[in-house]
């Protein structure tokens, strides 16, 4: 270990009165995708540093949420919890008595033996641990020196193996950290720890102020492909003992994190809807999309995140509305040249069955870019036409709605018309259309289409 007694700040990388520097080398590393990946989640730790508290019970409700998600294969191995106050130690009790193999219970505390007594309280066989690492912390934080708050970090993960806790080292600020220098060798000491206590020693590679990068090719100390690799490879870190957590600060959460995976980390840490301090965490519905896509064989409904997003909007969060998966105009068209293409075959605009894979079909909103294709599909939608009995986009109706719809906007309008004011313009000049939709089993009662709601 470097035990230099001046910090490294690698100002070159991060001069702090610019961006951020993106430093490339020739060196490269090779990609090592485990056997298994998963997920782990901090919603109600790091995801409640963003937002007002949650109650003891909209946490079990969520917990309820996520063990759905998890699904027969356990995708959600782990979700941990706050142990500082009375309502979060409730929660965590109030989940443990669910009984549920996934996600597994546990806990995070800092690096200090008082808070090691809150987790022999609550029961719990594993346990993070805020173990800072870059030089910015151990200087200007702690003002202890690389030894001694290496020192302290490992001394707490003894004391948990001692208590027959797996310690789960969460290496903060990760991606200023000196990492062959100081983070190989602390993982290095506790794999040394691991072989005497017969117990894991688990690392999170915490990228604290979303650094990090997904190029191989990137110079540490912000290349997540080469800190997972120095990791596993000189470190001796098994896959599996391997995590990442992630901030969206430079809009690079979902990348990077995929990247861990790539280059050696069999666990993704996320937050529900990527709720979390600053910009976010990374989104767990987002990475379970990519899990999918790695691993398509994996049991997982998916439509139950939909139902996650409907519940955060009982529970006064909204959704932006351009949010990839759940948000508002996920699957939402407002152009007339996409709604033509969807009417001939919906494979032409979206990537795959929004109806089957999440439970919200595609549907059109009328807008000045609508065109007649994007009035027709959305008539025909309103009133569930059978194949049979749709209209086109050359019907005399619809060219008659296009021109008031037209009218309007070239008088000024800005917002897209609601369901209400098309159907009011359907029955207007479309009556038999209409009556048509009165033979459906079940009639049709149109909602409409609120700004900010889904």
């Amino acid at each position: 270990m470097d035990l230099k007694p001046s910090p490294e700040l690698y100002k070159e990388t991060f001069p702090y009165t610019s961006l951020p520097r993106m430093q490339l080398t020739d060196e490269t590393v090779p990609l090592s995708l485990p056997e298994k990946i998963w997920l782990t989640d901090t919603t109600f730790r790091d995801g409640q540093q963003a937002r007002e508290p949650y109650t003891v019970e909209q946490i079990v409700t969520l917990y309820n949420y996520m063990h759905r998600l998890s699904g027969p294969d356990g995708v959600i191995r782990f979700t941990e919890f706050f142990l500082y106050n009375a309502r979060d130690r409730k929660a965590l009790i109030r989940c443990q008595e669910l009984g549920y193999e996934f996600p597994k219970i546990t806990s995070w505390i800092r690096a200090k033996k008082e808070d090691l007594e809150l987790v022999k309280k609550v029961e719990v066989e594993e346990t993070g641990i805020l173990s800072s690492l870059s030089d910015y912390h151990i200087f200007y934080k702690f003002g202890w020196g690389r030894e001694k708050t290496i020192a302290n970090h490992l001394s707490i993960a003894e004391e948990c193996l001692k208590q027959e806790i797996i310690p789960r080292c969460h290496i903060e600020d990760c991606t200023r950290a000196d990492i062959n220098n100081v983070v190989v060798p602390f993982t290095q000491r506790l794999m040394k720890l691991s072989e005497e206590y017969g117990m894991p020693t688990k690392v999170r590679v915490c990228d604290t102020l979303g650094l990090g990068v997904p190029y191989p090719e990137a110079a540490l100390p912000r290349s997540i492909p080469k800190i997972m690799n120095a990791i596993t490879s000189k470190g001796g870190l098994p896959s599996e003992w391997l995590e990442y957590h992630g901030h969206n600060d430079f809009h690079l959460a979902v990348a990077a994190s995929t990247s861990a995976w790539m280059y050696g980390a069999s666990g993704n840490n996320c937050t529900l809807l990527g709720i979390g301090e600053r910009a976010g965490n990374t989104p767990l519905e987002g990475m379970l999309f990519q899990l999918l896509q790695l691993r398509p064989d994996l049991r997982v409904e998916t439509k139950i995140i939909a139902e996650i997003a409907d519940y955060y909007k009982t529970i006064g969060y909204k959704v932006p509305e351009f949010y990839p998966i759940v948000g508002r105009n996920f699957n939402v068209t407002r152009a007339g040249v996409h709604a033509d293409g969807m009417v001939k075959n919906p494979e032409i605009y979206t990537p795959y069955d929004f109806g089957q894979i999440i439970g919200r079909a595609p549907k059109s909103v009328v807008s000045q870019y609508s065109g007649s294709s994007g009035i027709a599909w959305r008539i025909n939608d309103l009133l569930h036409l059978s194949s049979g009995e749709m209209i086109d986009k050359n019907h005399r109706g619809v060219l008659k709605i296009l021109k008031e719809v037209s009218q309007q906007y070239a008088e000024g309008r800005v917002t897209a018309f609601s369901d209400v004011e098309i159907m009011r313009l359907t029955n207007k000049y479309m009556s038999e259309v209409v009556a048509l939709s009165s033979r459906q089993a079940e009639p049709l009662v149109p909602e409409p289409i609120v700004e900010g709601d889904y």
